[in-house]
């Protein structure tokens, strides 16, 4: 029931964006980026990141974060983030400026809910080579949801991190903390997992999401978040439940693309062509699947609202 008290507070505060056919998103989230050390597991993506941000930019998407781009737990100062992913930041700096760049915070940067934060870390950084301080993100916002709203008919479509309601990550998220900052970070650089985490676990993440599918069922709302690391995209008869999956996956990085009133699934993955060249690619996954087959709220309540144990696109996507 807590869960569902989270969600529904996060849904009323919610900042609200319009959008229509013309409109462009890019769902990303659970980056986690660090130092680039070998606790770092955004490191093994990191130019396969750089290169779709350079896709979407050129493409004119509003790059969108869900959550956990930074990983806030391992790490004491953003510097140190900054200077280990300067091209990333670069890249997300144009976003920026050209006002397509919308963050959210998740529970390992739930440190940007506090405004003063976020300006101590984010609106302007330390160039070491300039010696000087350098504009970042001066002004950016950081909101704990969304509410996309289509201009004509008025379709919702609720983003979130996901981590409301998740007791070890949301209320207890303390704890999780130190054991992160603590033991984790360096126990995992060795292979071992952290047990608080839905992305390591198949028992709890289905937990959260049958939560999930509960709420949409109730709101008859499109939910997008991330959170668990496990890409979802419904098929007919399910639940609108979409996950944009991560970016530290050792396989590549997944992504939820918004255009023309469509959703997509995307993978970005490392390739070989005929003649050994290595390529970076871009591949659909899922969709394009038009909002409105869930539009009609009558036909919610012809969906199936469980989460299998064997759910099907962990095998089919590669997700651990």
């Amino acid at each position: 029931m807590r869960g569902f008290n989270r969600l529904n507070e996060a849904y009323k505060n919610a900042t609200v964006i319009e959008f229509d056919k013309e409109s462009k998103y890019v769902f990303f989230g659970d980056q986690h980026r660090g130092d680039d050390s070998l606790s770092d597991e955004f490191g093994r993506n990191k130019h396969i990141f750089n290169y779709a941000l350079k896709y979407y930019y050129e493409n004119d998407f509003t790059y969108v974060e869900l959550g956990d781009g930074d990983e806030m737990w391992e790490q004491k100062k953003f510097d140190v983030i900054r200077n280990a992913h300067f091209p990333t930041f670069t890249l997300l700096r144009k976003f920026f400026l050209d006002k397509r760049l919308i963050m959210l915070f998740g529970n390992h940067n739930i440190c940007y809910r506090k405004k003063e934060r976020v300006k101590k870390d984010l609106y302007h950084v330390y160039d070491e080579y300039l010696g000087a301080c350098e504009d970042l993100f001066p002004g950016i916002e950081f909101h704990e949801a969304l509410l996309f709203k289509e201009k004509k008919t008025k379709q919702e479509l609720f983003a979130i991190h996901g981590h409301q309601g998740d007791l070890l990550n949301d209320q207890l998220y303390f704890l999780s903390f130190v054991l992160i900052r603590f033991l984790w970070r360096f126990m995992h650089v060795i292979g071992l997992k952290n047990p608080a985490s839905p992305a390591k676990s198949r028992r709890k993440r289905h937990k959260i999401e049958r939560m999930y599918a509960r709420w949409i069922h109730q709101h008859k709302t499109i939910l997008i978040c991330g959170h668990t690391h496990r890409p979802k995209f419904p098929l007919k008869g399910e639940h609108a439940y979409f996950n944009c999956g991560s970016c530290v996956n050792p396989r590549g990085i997944f992504c939820l693309e918004l255009q023309n009133n469509h959703l997509c699934l995307i993978t970005w993955r490392v390739n070989t062509k005929k003649d050994g060249t290595m390529i970076i690619k871009r591949t659909v996954l899922s969709g394009p699947l038009n909002i409105k087959e869930y539009r009609d709220k009558e036909k919610y309540d012809e969906y199936e609202y469980n989460i299998p144990d064997n759910a099907h696109c962990e095998a089919d996507m590669g997700v651990e």
